[in-house]
């Protein structure tokens, strides 16, 4: 993902009202399905902890929406894809 424009932030509610800026990192396709993996917009450049989200696009009632990836051989598929994906764009450079 280019930053030559800078990072984008999303503010997203979870379920109990809850709101939430996340900086989105980048944008896959796995099995034909989109995901999007994000990182909390407060998050300090030298913390150790990666808190990385991966959320899925889905689409209800024509509009696209981020849902939790409730399968967990399914986030760790869609996990491994986007490492693999963030380190091929680091050894580029």
């Amino acid at each position: 993902m280019s930053e030559e424009y800078g990072p984008d932030f999303v503010s997203i509610t979870d379920d109990e009202g809850n709101e939430f800026e996340l900086e989105h990192l980048g944008t896959l396709e796995y099995n034909g399905q989109e995901y999007m993996a994000f990182v909390p917009a407060d998050m300090d450049e030298d913390d150790e902890d990666f808190g990385l989200i991966l959320l899925k696009v889905i689409e209800q009632d024509g509009e696209q929406l981020l849902a939790d990836i409730d399968d967990e051989q399914e986030l760790n598929a869609v996990y491994e894809k986007f490492m693999e994906e963030l380190f091929e764009d680091g050894e580029d450079e």
